[in-house]
């Protein structure tokens, strides 16, 4: 494993473990599998684990795994202060107690405001005293670093960025999404200011693996690197000096072997001329195809009425990238035939679903489009059928 370092020169693995994305199991986390998972991560040097409040399960799962296995003092554990629930001094001491309990620790090594979309909202927290109890955080040790998690333009960034003395940000950042968001221009300025970047979606929730177009994924199998499309995603990535970290949602042994190999082997300023064109390519070829810039995060969810709002997006960019036949079939078996509906037309327009996008779509208006696109009225017919059928057929047994 390969280190970069933070503000203070305490050393990062550059692959971080991502725990937004920890494997299911009923209700909650599968607890089995996902200690195997991160501990075989661990066993290959990496030491930055990332959740946050609102992961369902996810600080307390991690706060089990890391206490039973003695590893506490060995890693960075970086959560998030869930800022949009916050509206008191008291609130903010409420939550962070409550994430010690969860992870069952007595500090934070990275602590961060989670999804700052616009100055105003950092500016809220000020007004509410936050300043003074970041001081007594960090003058006890409760709080090591202080940082905020970004979903926004560049502009809004920077704004953010020059406002405090950060330790460190966490953004979104990927080939795809180069210029959106913070972007190269927010990536470069904080690594000249010192800061630490922690990069978010580094496939965009999968995107730059599973949706590719065929003409994206045959440029790299004629590639003589020989790498994956996730590892050319990576590797771009780490090319970047100021890429501290990259995390990433790993939750298959497979996943875990492959990100930890290439962090071992990626250096900053390792692409040439050659590599930078192969990334041109695939970004030329996957803009050509996708159609809504969702990226799986699942901020949007839970929706009050019940739709499915990332798959059905994850369906409806799914006809563009491979076929409409191949995106229908994938929306009858994870929104169509399920128990419980999921569909457009349950919407209600209340809008809560954008207020915490962090791509801000149009979803109102997209999942309409999307439904139209993927569930024309002779589908919804036989779509009704085979539920009734299916949900008969339950009964029965």
């Amino acid at each position: 494993m390969l280190y970069r370092k933070d503000k203070y020169g305490n050393e990062i693995s550059q692959l971080g473990y991502g725990c937004m994305r920890f494997s299911r199991k009923g209700a909650g986390v599968d607890l089995e599998k996902t200690e195997k998972e991160l501990m075989r991560a661990f066993q290959a040097g990496v030491n930055y684990y990332d959740t946050a409040y609102i992961y369902p399960g996810s600080e307390a799962a991690l706060g089990e795994i890391v206490k039973k296995n003695g590893i506490r003092e060995q890693i960075h554990i970086a959560t998030k202060l869930p800022q949009y629930l916050i509206s008191s001094t008291a609130q903010i001491e409420k939550y962070f107690q409550e994430q010690l309990t969860r992870l069952q620790t007595d500090y934070v090594d990275y602590y961060l405001m989670h999804m700052l979309t616009d100055i105003a909202a950092w500016h809220k927290l000020k007004d509410l005293g936050i300043l003074s109890w970041i001081e007594e955080k960090k003058a006890s040790g409760a709080i090591r670093n202080l940082g905020f998690s970004f979903h926004g333009d560049t502009e809004m960034f920077l704004a953010i960025l020059n406002d405090y003395d950060w330790d460190f940000c966490q953004i979104q950042y990927n080939y795809l999404d180069e210029h959106s968001q913070a972007g190269r221009r927010g990536l470069e300025t904080a690594y000249e200011k010192g800061i630490p970047v922690i990069i978010m979606e580094p496939l965009r929730g999968g995107k730059l693996v599973n949706m590719l177009p065929e003409k994206a994924k045959q440029r790299i199998a004629e590639d003589p690197h020989q790498w994956s499309a996730a590892e050319w995603a990576l590797r771009w990535l780490w090319d970047q000096p100021g890429v501290t970290c990259i995390l990433s949602g790993m939750n298959s042994d497979e996943m875990v072997e492959e990100n930890c190999r290439i962090a071992s082997e990626a250096t900053a300023g390792s692409f040439g001329e050659g590599e930078q064109e192969t990334i041109d390519t695939l970004r030329s070829l996957l803009k050509e195809n996708v159609k809504i810039g969702c990226t799986g995060c699942r901020y949007c969810m839970p929706c009050p009425k019940g739709v499915d709002i990332p798959g059905l997006f994850q369906c409806y960019n799914k006809i563009y990238i491979e076929n409409l036949s191949e995106a229908r079939a994938e929306f009858a078996q994870v929104i169509g035939l399920r128990k419980d509906p999921a569909f457009a037309d349950q919407c209600v327009e209340c809008g809560k679903c954008e207020s915490h996008c962090p791509q801000h779509i149009e979803i109102r208006k997209m999942i309409k489009v999307a439904d139209k696109k993927l569930r024309p009225f002779y589908y919804k017919i036989g779509l009704n059928v085979a539920r009734w059928w299916m949900m008969r057929k339950k009964e029965a047994k």
